[in-house]
């Protein structure tokens, strides 16, 4: 299991390397079996760990003296998000290959431009460190690789308010990712040691400090409140990256963070538990209300992510308060958002390719003149909000149940659990009236003229709302 990480994390980032300097004639398909391989290695790792019975296992690898600089840890958390957030990737490659041609109605392309794959093909690589990294430093490095990532891809078009985004993006992250560092430094100062497992024989107050830390690093990487203003500019990257950067991978690191020391200290403080739900309402309820003046699909979404990640920072604080099903629906949440969202970022993609466009007062009658396209609109929006069979309803209610699990020892917290339920029922209206006004009826003039969708990114939304329809199961079986 162990060579199957290794794979995973190091194919992706020499792939990259390579895409640096083989013909240009090659890139598009040597990334995808880049991709695909490393999605492979991670779905074997999650055969091989169910076969052995799902026992977790710490791994050293690079020691300088008598400390583990870095090492990889092998459990339930980490074998299921390092599928998600590979398999998407891998998903994005295939869906970039069509989408980034000269037939592109928003932005053509002339010409396969190496650094796209190159900071793609290094992302996944790097998400599959932070997911797998047993130690504090391990995963400080590869969370600032994501950064370094992001900005070279959320700038991709190299406008000005693409490199504008793009500098904010990063600025903003790295001020929170301050957080993670001082997390770090003070828990090798405390324990002498930067392995994640020795979190748990911490004090009350040094594990205070850590956990602010790695909350404020993972409010900025996640775009909680008050670090969340960088994303809905960071819609100007190309739809592909929005799918994968702010809706499946990069965005989750922050609540990943979170959940992994949670995991490694058996808990925290309460006064975490405290500010993680509070802040998590407080941004939950703001991205609520920037639904409504939004045109732009992909602005929309991107609020849509804020709020869905407030839902997981809320069940991983839940958890603080002694709740283990707040806890798993946190972390089935993660899984199953992926998919979700990056279908419905995809499903703006698709329109934006095909129509030239992705504002919503300019289509209607997607169904009609796309029945894939629609009928993909139809699933994502049932998915994210939550709706019975598709994935995040097993989530969502996990999560909910959770909350009044939490509620009995703290009954203050009942009030936090039904404002949930609340925007949970406001953001299915909200997305329901958005579907009816844009998927059925008479095709709109921009739609009518749409052009046919690329194969690979039929395929692809095929196979995401496909995943959104098991995923949600495999989830809930997986955790138990």
């Amino acid at each position: 299991m162990t060579g199957l990480i290794i794979a995973s994390i190091l194919a992706p980032f020499l792939g990259g390397l390579l895409v640096l300097v083989i013909p240009r004639a090659w890139i598009k398909l040597f990334s995808q079996a880049v991709a695909l391989a490393a999605a492979a290695c991670s779905l074997l790792l999650l055969i091989s760990f169910a076969s052995a019975g799902k026992t977790p296992a710490t791994v050293n690898l690079i020691s300088l003296g008598n400390t583990v600089v870095f090492g990889l840890v092998i459990d339930r958390l980490s074998v299921l998000i390092g599928l998600a957030f590979i398999l998407v990737g891998f998903l994005i490659v295939v869906y970039s290959t069509g989408y980034l041609s000269d037939k592109n109605r928003e932005h053509p392309e002339k010409e396969v431009e190496r650094r796209y794959y190159f900071f793609l093909l290094c992302f996944i690589g790097s998400m599959a460190g932070v997911v797998y990294a047993s130690t504090m430093l391990g995963m400080l490095i590869f969370f600032e690789l994501t950064g370094v990532c992001s900005w070279g891809l959320i700038g991709y078009y190299d406008n000005e308010k693409a490199r504008k985004a793009a500098l904010k993006a990063i600025i903003v992250t790295q001020a929170a990712s301050i957080g993670l560092y001082a997390a770090t430094a003070y828990f090798f100062a405390v324990t002498r040691s930067l392995q994640l497992s020795e979190m748990a024989g911490l004090t009350e107050s040094a594990k205070t400090v850590i956990f602010l830390g790695v909350l404020i690093a993972g409010f900025g990487k996640s775009a909680q409140l008050p670090f969340h203003f960088w994303l809905p500019d960071a819609m100007v990257a190309p739809t592909p990256i929005s799918a994968y950067l702010h809706a499946a991978s990069m965005v989750k690191v922050g609540v990943y963070i979170f959940a992994r020391c949670l995991g490694s200290a058996n808990g925290a403080p309460k006064i975490i538990g405290v500010i993680g739900c509070v802040c998590a309402i407080a941004t939950m309820i703001y991205g609520f209300i920037m639904y409504f003046p939004q045109k732009d699909l992909k602005k929309l979404l991107a609020y849509s992510t804020i709020a869905q990640l407030s839902y997981i920072f809320f069940a991983l604080s839940l958890s603080v308060f002694g709740s283990t099903l707040a806890f798993n629906g946190a972390v089935a949440h993660i899984f199953n958002h992926a998919f979700a969202k990056g279908l419905f970022f995809l499903v703006a993609g698709a329109l934006s390719y095909t129509t030239g466009t992705r504002m919503l007062p300019s289509l209607r009658g997607v169904l009609a003149k796309m029945p894939l396209v629609g009928a993909s609109f139809a699933v994502a929006a049932l998915a994210v909000t939550g709706v019975p069979p598709f994935n995040c309803f097993f989530s969502k209610f996990t999560i909910f149940a959770g909350g009044f699990e939490a509620a009995k020892t703290e009954p203050l917290l009942l009030i936090l659990v039904i404002i949930a339920m609340f925007e949970s029922i406001g953001s299915f209206a909200w997305l329901f009236w958005i579907f009816s006004s844009t998927v059925p009826g008479e095709p709109s003039e921009e739609v009518a003229s749409a052009t046919a969708l690329a194969p690979s990114m039929q395929a692809v939304l095929i196979a995401l709302a496909g995943l959104t329809l098991v995923s949600g199961f495999f989830a809930a079986n997986w955790i138990g």
